[in-house]
Protein backbone atom coordinates (compact mmCIF):
# COMPACT_ATOMS: atom_id res chain seq x y z
CA UNK A 1 0.00 0.00 0.00
CA UNK A 2 1.35 3.41 -0.96
CA UNK A 3 1.69 6.35 1.37
CA UNK A 4 -0.17 9.67 1.30
CA UNK A 5 1.06 12.33 -1.10
CA UNK A 6 3.57 14.96 -0.02
CA UNK A 7 3.41 18.68 -0.81
CA UNK A 8 6.08 20.66 -2.61
CA UNK A 9 6.64 23.73 -4.77
CA UNK A 10 8.78 24.92 -7.64
CA UNK A 11 9.46 28.00 -9.76
CA UNK A 12 9.78 27.84 -13.53
CA UNK A 13 12.00 29.66 -16.05
CA UNK A 14 9.73 32.72 -16.06
CA UNK A 15 9.32 32.98 -12.30
CA UNK A 16 5.86 31.40 -12.00
CA UNK A 17 5.33 29.43 -8.78
CA UNK A 18 3.80 25.94 -8.87
CA UNK A 19 2.26 24.01 -5.96
CA UNK A 20 2.71 20.25 -6.16
CA UNK A 21 1.26 17.12 -4.60
CA UNK A 22 3.32 14.02 -5.35
CA UNK A 23 3.65 10.31 -4.51
CA UNK A 24 6.73 10.05 -2.27
CA UNK A 25 7.75 6.54 -3.33
CA UNK A 26 7.39 6.90 -7.11
CA UNK A 27 8.25 10.39 -8.35
CA UNK A 28 11.92 11.28 -8.86
CA UNK A 29 11.35 14.72 -10.42
CA UNK A 30 9.13 16.92 -12.59
CA UNK A 31 10.60 18.76 -15.56
CA UNK A 32 8.94 21.69 -17.26
CA UNK A 33 9.44 22.82 -20.86
CA UNK A 34 8.33 26.23 -22.07
CA UNK A 35 9.30 29.03 -24.43
CA UNK A 36 11.48 31.88 -23.21
CA UNK A 37 10.98 35.52 -24.30
CA UNK A 38 13.87 35.03 -26.77
CA UNK A 39 11.83 32.33 -28.52
CA UNK A 40 14.18 29.58 -27.35
CA UNK A 41 12.68 26.45 -25.78
CA UNK A 42 13.91 25.70 -22.27
CA UNK A 43 13.59 22.56 -20.13
CA UNK A 44 14.44 22.56 -16.44
CA UNK A 45 13.70 20.54 -13.33
CA UNK A 46 10.71 22.20 -11.66
CA UNK A 47 10.77 19.90 -8.65
CA UNK A 48 13.03 17.14 -7.32
CA UNK A 49 11.83 14.66 -4.69
CA UNK A 50 13.96 15.33 -1.58
CA UNK A 51 13.89 11.62 -0.65
CA UNK A 52 16.86 9.62 -1.88
CA UNK A 53 14.93 6.34 -1.79
CA UNK A 54 11.33 5.21 -1.64
CA UNK A 55 10.35 3.74 1.71
CA UNK A 56 7.73 1.37 0.28
CA UNK A 57 6.60 -0.03 -3.02
CA UNK A 58 4.21 2.50 -4.57
CA UNK A 59 0.52 1.61 -4.56
CA UNK A 60 -1.45 0.53 -7.63
CA UNK A 61 -2.50 4.15 -8.15
CA UNK A 62 -0.20 7.17 -8.13
CA UNK A 63 -1.54 10.75 -8.31
CA UNK A 64 0.51 13.84 -9.02
CA UNK A 65 -0.99 17.34 -9.06
CA UNK A 66 0.54 20.55 -10.41
CA UNK A 67 -1.15 23.93 -9.96
CA UNK A 68 -0.17 27.50 -10.85
CA UNK A 69 -2.95 30.03 -10.39
CA UNK A 70 -1.09 32.75 -12.33
CA UNK A 71 -0.91 30.53 -15.42
CA UNK A 72 -4.36 28.96 -15.00
CA UNK A 73 -2.82 25.50 -14.62
CA UNK A 74 -4.41 22.93 -12.34
CA UNK A 75 -3.81 19.41 -13.54
CA UNK A 76 -3.71 16.02 -11.92
CA UNK A 77 -2.13 12.92 -13.44
CA UNK A 78 -3.40 9.58 -12.17
CA UNK A 79 -1.72 6.33 -13.18
CA UNK A 80 -3.60 3.10 -12.38
CA UNK A 81 -1.17 0.29 -13.13
CA UNK A 82 1.97 -1.47 -12.00
CA UNK A 83 3.95 1.68 -11.19
CA UNK A 84 7.31 -0.07 -11.50
CA UNK A 85 6.66 -0.26 -15.25
CA UNK A 86 5.91 3.44 -15.71
CA UNK A 87 9.10 5.38 -16.41
CA UNK A 88 7.74 8.72 -17.63
CA UNK A 89 4.45 10.54 -18.15
CA UNK A 90 4.33 13.66 -20.34
CA UNK A 91 1.47 16.19 -20.33
CA UNK A 92 1.29 19.26 -22.57
CA UNK A 93 -1.24 22.05 -22.12
CA UNK A 94 -1.69 25.52 -23.60
CA UNK A 95 -1.38 28.55 -21.32
CA UNK A 96 -1.66 32.29 -21.96
CA UNK A 97 1.57 33.91 -23.15
CA UNK A 98 2.84 36.25 -20.42
CA UNK A 99 3.80 38.96 -22.97
CA UNK A 100 1.00 38.64 -25.46
CA UNK A 101 -2.51 37.76 -26.44
CA UNK A 102 -1.72 34.27 -27.70
CA UNK A 103 -1.15 30.95 -26.06
CA UNK A 104 1.96 28.81 -25.67
CA UNK A 105 2.53 25.12 -24.99
CA UNK A 106 3.68 24.14 -21.51
CA UNK A 107 4.96 20.58 -21.03
CA UNK A 108 5.36 18.70 -17.75
CA UNK A 109 7.43 15.51 -17.59
CA UNK A 110 6.85 13.29 -14.55
CA UNK A 111 9.69 10.80 -14.14
CA UNK A 112 9.99 7.65 -12.06
CA UNK A 113 13.35 6.31 -11.00
CA UNK A 114 13.42 6.72 -7.25
CA UNK A 115 15.21 3.61 -5.95
CA UNK A 116 13.27 1.59 -3.36
CA UNK A 117 14.67 0.29 -0.08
Amino acid sequence: MGRHNREGAGIDQRGFRYELSYPPDWLRHIKITRLLPSGRQSTMILFRNPAERGERVPGDRVRTRVACLEQGVDLEVIVNTNTEGIARVTVTCDVPEPEGDGREPLTFIFENGLPSN
